[in-house]
């Protein structure tokens, strides 16, 4: 059984941090006294496709200059403990040794990078609220150290609620945010080998835009951060069949403007796979919209009646949209009101609709 002091001292410090970053730096430091391990990842992910996202906390694997090939294994290669199904299990932590029955050459990620590199185990982790995925955790332990034990899985799991919770309130709007800038969509295109091959400037930049972390150089003349190279792997992973969903993440600037980064595999002559394009562009009202309300903590239903709300509907008429009383919408919009902090429909509006995109 897992003392509540170990959790507390844990989120305690991950309460007083500023930003994402922060809070993985912090809660990294204190559960290192708990657990040791040799060296980490902390990493948001876009709680929608589950796709890593800015920021990404590096801790002891040098410059970051295998997250490329460690990301690339995540989401072409047949592997043991995918964050993907993390994400869906009914404990979303454990540990490599114990999932291989202390065989960790069955994950093609061991076998052929964290092997090599000196990795005896790892301990993996997805940071969630409901099925939403707010960021993911890899902790690792070097040659000589012991198996990450069921004692330590359950610490980190008794964390994966809370964590998430405080980083979805990062995703809310502040009076720091930045209106949406320029419009122009930027392209990035990939050849099929993943090697990046051509750049507008637009696209350029918005790179100059985004905060600091793990990146790979490029023939272009620039270094690309490896939350665009894994959304350009998954759309490779989509083409070949390995994945339905969505190749796409949300993103926020140094000027805390959103921008939304999607990419697709097009073809090439015969049909056989071509390049892999990239689009960056300020992310739509629609899309912020969802995020934000999760942000929030609406549930599915609170936020259908917000959308209605926004559209102008009086009660009697969400309540027959709905198929609903008219006594259960004003329950819902009462509970809207108490988790966004506001006490009118306007305030509900700007905040869920109008506020991330103020110019």
């Amino acid at each position: 059984m897992i003392h509540p002091h170990r959790h507390s001292e844990i989120l305690s410090a991950a309460e007083r941090a500023d930003n994402a970053l922060d809070l993985f730096s912090r809660a990294s430091a204190k559960l290192r006294r708990q657990m040791p391990f040799d060296s980490a990842v902390w990493a948001a992910t876009d709680p929608e496709t589950g796709l890593v996202t800015a920021p990404m906390l590096v801790e002891n694997l040098g410059s970051g200059e295998g997250c490329a090939d460690y990301w690339e294994s995540e989401l072409l290669e047949e592997n043991v403990l995918s964050f993907r199904d993390l994400a869906r299990a009914a404990v979303p932590v454990a540990g490599l040794r114990a999932a291989t029955g202390d065989l960790p050459e069955r994950s093609a990620r061991f076998s052929r990078l964290l092997g090599g590199q000196g990795v005896d185990d790892e301990l993996r982790a997805v940071l969630r609220t409901g099925d939403r995925p707010w960021g993911v955790v890899s902790l690792f332990r070097m040659r000589g150290g012991p198996a990450f034990g069921p004692h330590e899985v359950a610490l980190l799991a008794g964390l994966s609620g809370p964590l998430a919770d405080r980083l979805r309130r990062f995703a809310r709007p502040s009076e720091s945010d930045g209106g949406p800038g320029a419009s122009a969509p930027g392209l990035l295109l990939f050849d099929v080998y993943g090697e990046a091959t051509s750049i507008n400037e637009e696209a350029r930049r918005y790179l100059a835009l985004l905060p600091d972390g793990p990146s790979i150089p490029s023939t272009l003349g620039l270094r690309l951060p490896i939350w665009l190279v894994g959304t350009a792997l998954q759309a490779r992973a989509i083409a070949r069949g390995r994945d339905r969903g969505s190749a796409r993440i949300r993103i926020r600037t140094l000027d805390r403007q959103w921008l939304t980064c999607h990419a697709s595999c097009l073809s090439g002559p015969g049909g056989q796979p071509g390049p892999i394009a990239l689009v960056i562009e300020p992310a739509a009202p629609g899309d912020l919209a969802v995020m934000i309300a999760q942000a929030y903590g609406l549930t599915p239903r609170e936020f259908e009646v917000a959308q209605l709300v926004a559209r102008g509907l009086p009660t009697t008429e969400i309540a027959a949209a709905l198929f609903i009383s008219p006594h259960t919408v004003r329950g819902h919009l009462k509970a809207v009101f108490g988790k966004a902090e506001i006490s009118s429909r306007g305030e509900l509006v700007g905040r869920l609709f109008a506020e991330p995109y103020r110019p």
